[in-house]
């Protein structure tokens, strides 16, 4: 392995455990390890050659994830350091409060109310700005050691590829046709499929064919008479 190899988050539940042992020797560049009690992303890595009567040692210089300050921290390669678990979660922005708190809304529909805005400014001003301007945002919300922040942010409208013609058939049988479709494209027309599932009693062998004009890039899901299997 590189000394360049990427760490992937923890996308699962990590239990109660906060971190997880793993030897100094395989802990590589941009990945991560806690120095001093702190959850750090590895940003440079080297390690001595061994002694004649002692073990190589590796020597991280990491960057606290969640404040931003350099840390370091000398192992012997043979012996186990704690990785913290990283988790990386989406929530839809609803509410800014006067105090600085945001109001999250959750996959399961409750919101989240327990977070403070970025303390990075760039950040700060991007949320801010396009919350003011009623845009749809998204947060990421990273999460290690009981500790969240808000890391990034998305423009839902701004991601969202603008289709200007949808077209739904089954066997050449035009079943729906809708022209000028462009907020909430994809929750839209998986509506639109269910209506016309249980409108026509589509069996799941059945196919349809979507056709979809001026689609914005590459990303758009859908192509030009794809047919795709129904979900019953």
């Amino acid at each position: 392995m590189s000394d360049e190899e990427h760490h992937f988050e923890s996308k699962a539940d990590a239990g109660a455990s906060k971190t997880y042992p793993q030897q100094a020797g395989t802990i590589r560049k941009n990945g991560y390890i806690v120095i001093k009690n702190r959850p750090c992303k590895v940003v440079e890595v080297s390690t001595s050659k061994t002694g004649k009567h002692g073990h190589a040692k590796c020597h991280f210089v990491g960057i606290d994830i969640f404040n931003g300050k350099k840390l370091e921290d000398i192992v012997p390669s043979s012996h186990n350091c704690d990785v913290p678990h990283v988790n990386r979660t989406d929530y839809q922005l609803i509410d800014i409060s006067e105090d600085g708190f945001v109001s999250l809304l959750t996959e399961n529909g409750n919101t989240k109310d327990d977070l403070r805005l970025p303390t990075d400014d760039n950040l700060l001003s991007q949320i801010k700005d396009g919350f003011g301007e009623g845009k749809d945002l998204v947060v990421t919300v990273m999460s290690a050691m009981g500790e969240e922040q808000i890391c990034a942010l998305k423009d839902i409208a701004a991601a969202t590829p603008k289709c200007l013609h949808v077209k739904i058939m089954v066997q050449q049988e035009v079943l729906y046709e809708e022209y000028d479709i462009r907020d909430s494209w994809l929750q839209k027309i998986e509506r639109i499929l269910m209506q016309v599932q249980a409108r026509d009693k589509l069996n799941a062998q059945d196919g349809f064919a979507m056709w979809v004009g001026e689609f914005k890039d590459a990303n758009f899901p859908f192509r030009p008479l794809d047919v795709i299997p129904l979900k019953m």
